[in-house]
């Protein structure tokens, strides 16, 4: 099948397949290949809706004959990994800013029905008034439940694969059906790695850190120090049963957010 400019004409809509939050899946067959292929269709005004502080705002988007364009949202300060590479860990007080504001966004957008999946230190971003932010990478979910076909793998094979494979929660690891509860797990692998400046369960071998996040084997060092307010928030977030782990506003709810982090969302 060729890859050209298509248009809606040059395809044989077929039987409905599903539906989303987001749009419609059909069957449909290329007329001039035969080729059949599945058709989603994509409504701009839902594609366009998340309208929060925290979440990047997708402007418009645009495409040439081999490019695709989306007009986004500038932050100008960067990503929180070169942030953390230069600063090596964060203070309490920083995180736990940054902690409360990605449990607002991430809230707001699983309200949405939306789960990102795909939160890691470049896809949080910072603005000139120091705000969190939050891209929206991921795509909608049907009453936000989702198959991830080969979670693991697949990520491993991505170029900057290092942050994602010890990322992943054990539901994904195991290629399990999963729901927006994967991202609480995440914040807890960024908590326990932004404090330390380790990542929690990062292993010599990829498949050891599977086992070793499969086993929520988890070990506080004694330096540097970490209060046990910190602690007690990672080992709520990073538990294998996904029915027990904290909930977005129990996070905001926690002793250790309400004491450090800055309303102002600046964190210093």
């Amino acid at each position: 099948m060729a890859i050209e400019e298509w248009q809606l004409d040059d395809f044989e809509i077929g039987k409905f397949i599903g539906e989303g939050k987001f749009g419609k899946v059909y069957l449909a067959r290329e007329k001039q290949s035969g080729y059949v292929v599945a058709l989603k269709v994509f409504f701009k005004k839902k594609l366009e809706n998340l309208d929060h502080p925290n979440v990047l705002r997708l402007f418009a988007w645009f495409h040439d004959e081999t490019r695709v364009f989306l007009v986004l949202e500038y932050a100008a300060q960067g990503e929180h990994y070169k942030l953390l590479k230069n600063l090596l860990r964060f203070s309490e007080k920083r995180l736990a800013t940054y902690v409360a504001s990605l449990a607002k966004a991430l809230a707001y957008c699983h309200k949405k029905h939306v789960i990102h999946r795909d939160i890691k230190p470049d896809n949080l971003l910072l603005d000139y008034e120091h705000a969190h932010w939050l891209t929206h990478t991921s795509g909608p979910t049907e009453n936000s439940r989702l198959w991830m076909g080969c979670a693991a793998t697949s990520a491993c094979k991505k170029t900057n694969y290092v942050w994602h494979h010890r990322l992943l929660a054990p539901e994904m690891v195991q290629n399990k059906a999963h729901d927006q509860i994967v991202d609480n797990w995440t914040l807890g692998v960024l908590c326990y790695e932004f404090l330390y400046g380790v990542p929690p369960f990062e292993a010599e071998d990829k498949y050891d850190t599977f086992r070793r996040i499969l086993k929520v084997d988890v070990v506080f060092p004694s330096s540097p120090f970490v209060s046990p307010e910190a602690k007690d928030l990672i080992s709520k977030l990073l538990v294998k049963d996904s029915s027990k782990r904290l909930s977005l506003q129990k996070i905001l709810e926690h002793p250790w957010i309400v004491q450090n982090a800055d309303p102002s969302g600046c964190g210093f």
